[in-house]
């Protein structure tokens, strides 16, 4: 099992890669830095490449709006929701 640091890093290549972030470092993304609003200034087209990113990386579907908004409050809730998931799963 992917402990919680490396799971971490690995959400926040994850959004660079998948939303084709070029100026951002991942490295730099905080891990309760909020993902939309004033933190990186994602939208909901971002949200739906990351649920598909998500999915396609680690198997764990994010299914609808209402638990997406609180799965991508930050790297933090999104690398939970992943582990717990695989952990349930």
């Amino acid at each position: 099992m992917v402990d919680m640091t490396q799971l971490k890093q690995q959400v926040k290549e994850l959004i660079v890669e998948s939303l084709n972030l070029e100026d951002v470092d991942p490295t730099s993304i905080e891990d309760d830095q909020a993902l939309f609003g004033t933190g990186l200034e994602l939208d909901s087209l971002d949200a739906l490449q990351l649920a598909v990113a998500i999915e396609e990386r680690f198997g764990v579907p994010i299914t609808d709006s209402d638990m997406g908004e609180k799965v991508f409050a930050s790297v933090e809730t999104l690398a939970k929701f992943v582990q717990d998931a695989r952990t349930d799963g």
